[in-house]
């Protein structure tokens, strides 16, 4: 079997991507696999560093916001849309794939595109409640249209054919166990607070964050562990102009990244983060209580959708950024462990969510659509 990924710009749309092609791979030793990114692109350091065959297309995505640069880069993109078609066909015929699997991104666009117009048969994966504008136009002609969130289906195009399958989920992350997890950690019998802004870090969750330790840290109630971020270096100074003392207080546990992510999951008792569509189907593969912090700055918004997919289930909490302040964290976090119940009912919600055999779901269709059109 041969079969062509196509996805990238975010890790958001990579990794999906990969954990599909390495289920595939363990399942078929001797599939082909070939993946198409952006030149440039994260993709084209990650997909050789994860043992696929790598090859790249000149793209580039448009620029929403209206200036006279924007204005210039949306010009390249237009030409490059053209040229990217010619490349992904040329590529395309030289592999002839049994399939393709897209996974978003612009980048997809020409690739899976292309790959349909030569009469291959192909497959899309969305990971978020609201799909981007890749593969909501991929979406009327793909064989099938998988979903990770069934929220997604209503904002495509009726002909498309759905699919639930979940997001891909690291099986470290499902594996991992809460009390060999916490005696890992050293952590005692308090509760944890587990807080990230991703791996370059947020200004607003960083300063919201602070304030929560600085108020936390009177009466030490809570262990905490807080990722800020590539860009957060700043962030020990900000504690120590606030006036704590992390020397004091040992269960403040503060990092630029966080490595043992299954680990720290899985110890904690209320997760406080953006609202990726990867973080989400993790929080959910563990069940943990949250308080979700929308990006605003994320192409349509699309990570309010993801965070009101679960609040809408009872699953989790929000704070939108526009209220983000440290004392609106303080006393959410106070609402939500003065009623332990709370905490409680979101975490078997974020539970009841869950779809753990994202992977084992995604191969069958795979295989599926292949036996069809054979």
């Amino acid at each position: 079997m041969k079969v062509l990924f196509a996805g990238g710009g975010t890790a958001g749309h990579i990794n999906p991507a990969l954990a599909i092609a390495g289920y595939l791979r363990e399942k078929e030793p001797d599939a082909q696999i070939l993946y198409i990114g952006a030149k440039g692109g994260m993709e084209e350091r990650l997909v050789p560093a994860a043992g696929f065959t790598f090859q790249s297309i000149t793209i580039s995505g448009f620029q929403r916001k209206l200036s006279w640069k924007n204005i210039k880069k949306n010009a390249k993109t237009v030409v490059h849309v053209f040229t990217a078609s010619h490349e992904a066909h040329k590529i395309i015929k030289e592999f002839r794939p049994d399939i393709c699997v897209g996974t978003g991104g612009y980048v997809a666009g020409p690739v899976i595109r292309e790959a349909m117009k030569m009469g291959i048969p192909a497959v899309i994966h969305e990971q978020k409640a609201y799909p981007g504008v890749t593969n909501k136009m991929l979406s009327k002609h793909a064989n099938k249209t998988m979903l990770a969130v069934a929220d997604a289906q209503k904002y495509l195009d009726p002909a498309a054919k759905c699919v639930l399958t979940g997001n891909p989920v690291r099986q470290a992350v499902i594996r991992a166990q809460r009390a060999e997890s916490r005696k890992a950690l050293g952590l005692d019998e308090r509760p944890l607070i587990l807080s990230f802004g991703g791996s370059l870090g947020a200004r607003k969750i960083n300063e919201a964050v602070a304030d929560l330790l600085v108020d936390s840290a009177k009466t030490d109630r809570f262990q905490h562990i807080h990722g800020y971020g590539q860009w957060g270096g700043w962030f020990p100074d900000l504690l120590k102009e606030k006036g704590l003392n992390l020397s004091e207080h040992p269960n403040i546990d503060i990092k630029e990244y966080i490595n043992n992510m299954p680990e720290c999951l899985a110890a904690a008792d209320l997760v406080i983060c953006r609202a990726g569509a990867i973080s989400l189907s993790e929080l959910q593969a563990q069940g943990r209580a949250s308080i979700l912090i929308p990006s605003p700055n994320v192409a349509e918004n699309h990570q309010y959708h993801n965070a009101m997919a679960m609040v809408n289930r009872n699953a989790a909490a929000i704070i939108e950024e526009k209220d983000l302040s440290g004392a609106a964290l303080c006393k959410k976090v106070e609402e939500l462990f003065k009623k332990p119940e709370t905490i409680s009912s979101l975490a078997e919600n974020a539970r009841k969510m869950a779809i753990l055999d994202a992977n084992m779901r995604i191969y069958k269709i795979i295989k599926e659509v292949l036996a069809d059109v054979l």
